[in-house]
């Protein structure tokens, strides 16, 4: 019986946990999709614009990963999308060739400030309480 907790609610407080999580993300995507944005692709919009003016609005591909929670090859595939879209640019970096920086464009900054005022309301109005 070692698998047994000495909390008995701490299955139902992570229960609690994933449950508000996926109701969050749910209505994320929910007042995004109008603007042809999920939640994840927000997430990569927000750290992109969050970057420091010395990164100039950009992050290596593999910093995402652990960020966004996406697998390597589904993040890949969202940045495509973003790409395709005009929200970011892609650029192999000089130092480390093997290396990836995704670049927040003119048009993603835009529809990032757009956006960013729903999806903290989602946040406020999910979170509170």
């Amino acid at each position: 019986m070692a698998a047994k907790t000495a909390d008995p609610g701490l299955e139902d407080r992570w229960r609690d946990i994933l449950s508000v999580h996926a109701r969050t993300m749910c209505e994320i995507d929910r007042v995004l999709h109008p603007h042809g944005l999920g939640a994840s692709d927000f997430e990569v919009l927000d750290i992109l614009a969050a970057a420091s003016p010395e990164e100039g609005d950009q992050c290596r591909v593999h910093n995402l990963v652990g960020r966004v929670h996406l697998s390597q090859s589904a993040l890949s595939r969202l940045i495509g999308r973003l790409e395709k879209d005009g929200l970011v640019e892609r650029s192999v970096c000089v130092e480390d060739r093997r290396g990836v920086f995704v670049t927040l464009t003119r048009k993603g900054r835009d529809l990032h400030s757009e956006v960013l005022p729903l999806q903290r309301d989602v946040l406020a109005r999910m979170l509170s309480g």
